[in-house]
């Protein structure tokens, strides 16, 4: 079932009633992802309780100045709710602007409350990358040993850096995803919008050895699936074990900070601007929608550029 599709048993107000057709019309019309509308649901649920304490339970009944009071609130924080950051307190606006602006639309209020009520501003936070010779170091530490298990996360390490594939992608993948020699991979991304990203040569031939080597055995101890990375009782892996091979990686390569899916995906991206390619070219295989999105990478070289101008010119200090 899906995550519009889920219903709570005690939604006896008609803003629950709106919030289910808003998350019913992101999943069906949008295509929308799981776990936007389990987002999506959660926010709105805090909404929800909101409007419940100033006792307004028709959308209909909602001003800005509720709006406005909420945002208050998820800044400030209450007696059931810690301050929220800008970045948290946008988020969640986001979802009530995106519930108004539907009911607007769809004709069942004759204005928006919430259009006007802008959301907190965020600073700017450049995408976290990592040099290449630390990539190396955690693709080594994830390829000791010749267990199946050991070739699973160094090809899923691989492939996470080698497509830029966020790890819901990669724990997606499917056996019939990949062509004959392993050179090219179909990833589905955001709003099950589909792309083709090629495979470098150390992420194929690593994903060759799992497929041939690892694969079987692991996939002896399932009831047959048809996902690339599989967990050790054979079923498809989970995006919370992808993390953890992720996680343990990085402690044993000794990688200082934060390290994450993304922080391979952003390495991917910065990299790949390094060495000369196009935002266009990586706009394409992040699969973003927009090149503004990939365009905050080139701020991540310009930045590094500057730091070495700046140790390294004799004028630069």
């Amino acid at each position: 079932m899906s995550e519009a599709g889920r219903r709570s048993t005690a939604r006896p107000t008609a803003v629950g009633r709106a919030v289910d057709a808003w998350l019913t019309h992101l999943d069906v019309e949008r295509g929308v992802s799981a776990n936007t509308l389990a987002a999506y649901r959660r926010d709105l649920g805090r909404w929800q309780a909101f409007l419940a304490t100033e006792e307004v339970g028709r959308p209909e009944d909602v001003t800005s100045a509720h709006v406005t009071e909420f945002l208050t609130r998820l800044r400030e924080g209450d007696d059931e709710h810690r301050p929220l950051a800008a970045s948290s307190a946008a988020r969640t606006l986001v979802a009530v602007r995106g519930l108004h602006r539907f009911l607007a639309l769809e004709g069942v209020l004759d204005a928006d409350p919430a259009r006007d009520v802008a959301p907190p501003r965020t600073p700017d936070r450049l995408p976290k990358a990592i040099p290449l010779g630390d990539v190396e170091r955690l693709l080594e530490a994830v390829s000791l040993g010749d267990t199946p298990v050991s070739l699973r996360d160094r090809a899923l390490l691989e492939v996470l850096y080698g497509t830029g594939a966020r790890i819901s992608e990669a724990v997606g993948l499917d056996v019939d995803d990949l062509d004959d020699d392993a050179s090219v991979v179909r990833l589905r991304g955001k709003g099950g919008k589909e792309r083709i990203v090629p495979l470098g040569s150390y992420a194929g031939r690593a994903l060759e050895t799992w497929l041939v080597r690892g694969r079987p055995e692991l996939a002896a101890a399932g009831r047959g699936t048809p996902a690339v990375f599989l967990g050790v009782r054979g079923a498809r892996m989970s995006r919370q074990s992808a993390w953890a091979v992720l996680r343990a990686g990085a402690e044993r390569a000794d990688l200082s900070g934060h390290v994450s899916p993304h922080t391979l995906r952003h390495s991917f991206a910065t990299h790949l601007l390094e060495g000369g390619a196009d935002v266009r070219v990586v706009q394409e295989l992040l699969g973003h929608a927009s090149v503004t999105t990939t365009q905050i990478y080139t701020r991540v070289t310009v930045q590094q550029l500057r730091e070495v101008y700046a140790h390294s010119h004799p004028r630069a200090r």
